[in-house]
């Protein structure tokens, strides 16, 4: 894995060793990227079921300010602290190590919002739309922020889900991302 583009381009990204991880592939992330940026002129993110950072680090490297990244896994929270770390940029990133439904709550207890948050859930686990549903009530979305949600391509999500509507929705094999945009 590596940074695609932007101030950190080619840097090296390290995996989570074992089977338990399903790394956004270079592929749909740079495809990811050409339809949400590709470039950002600052903001703040959150990634959900991070892995390991390389949506958020991709991010950064393209122009955001700050990103909150969140997995349950200690595995995976070890690696992104030192893909953080070898890249130089934990001044501007949070690291947690939580379930992303406690995540959402207390972040919002913290009055966070943020322009963008990725989610890429487990396939086998249907908790996009749970999720959604939070975000959108606890407000951590800024007007006109976006969601990007990585799906198994059989997996359909609704076209509203409170203050957030679909916008798009792009295939990739067996991947799908499914992008929702808050209301002005």
């Amino acid at each position: 894995m590596r940074v695609i583009s932007g101030n950190y381009k080619g840097k090296t990204l390290k995996a989570v060793p074992g089977m338990k991880t399903r790394p956004t592939s270079d592929k749909v992330k740079e495809a990811l990227f050409h339809r949400i940026g590709p470039y950002f002129e600052g903001g703040d993110g959150l990634d959900l079921y991070a892995g390991t950072g390389n949506l958020g680090v991709e991010a950064i490297s393209r122009g955001m300010d700050s990103f909150v990244f969140v997995d349950k896994s200690p595995q995976s929270v070890k690696i992104i602290k030192q893909n953080l770390k070898s890249i130089g940029i934990q001044e501007q990133t949070e690291v947690y190590c939580n379930d992303a439904a406690r995540s959402l709550s207390a972040l919002g207890k913290r009055n966070k919002t943020f322009n963008m948050i990725f989610m890429d859930p487990p396939y086998h686990i249907n908790i996009i739309p749970e999720l959604l549903e939070s975000i959108a009530a606890k407000g951590l979305l800024i007007k006109s922020g976006i969601v990007i949600c990585e799906h198994h391509s059989s997996s359909t999500l609704a076209d509203k889900i409170g203050i957030l509507t679909k916008q798009s929705t792009e295939r990739y094999g067996d991947t799908s991302v499914s992008v929702y945009e808050r209301e002005q």
